[in-house]
């Protein structure tokens, strides 16, 4: 896509606002790692929003022909307003369906993604285990 070999996680065929495709990428940092550990103790969502904004550097060139968005739930379960954004979006979009069932249906979209990030953080856990 990109010549300099950087692609996001997925991107939309058709345009999704302003005549642009949607772009996105996922991001799960661990808010545990050495990196995070400082920041996370003393503000709530700070590896989420330092990741977000190292996706956005990272795919600045892109935002000129897409709408980018960076994806980051922390391994906390703390989720960058980004990323709520997006879901609010995609759950607004759902056609054919009154307000009561878009609501619902943006509510399984989050239900969805932080089961799929407590499977990610079980087996992570799990690993960690040694085996003799």
């Amino acid at each position: 896509m990109r010549e300099d070999g950087k692609r996001p996680d997925g991107t939309t065929i058709l345009p999704w606002a302003r005549g642009k495709p949607l772009a996105w990428v996922v991001t799960v940092p661990d808010t545990f790692a050495d990196a995070h550990v400082t920041n996370s103790a003393t503000e709530a969502g700070a590896a989420a929003e330092h990741a977000a904004t190292n996706k956005t550097n990272k795919y600045s060139r892109l935002m000129n022909i897409h709408i980018f968005y960076p994806v980051v739930i922390e391994t906390a379960g703390t989720w960058h307003h980004q990323a709520v954004e997006l879901v609010k979006e995609i759950g607004k979009r759902t056609r054919n369906i009154t307000g009561d069932e878009r609501e619902r249906e943006t509510f399984y979209l989050f239900q969805q993604m932080s089961i799929a990030l407590q499977r990610g953080n079980a087996v992570s856990f799990q690993n960690t285990f040694t085996t003799s």
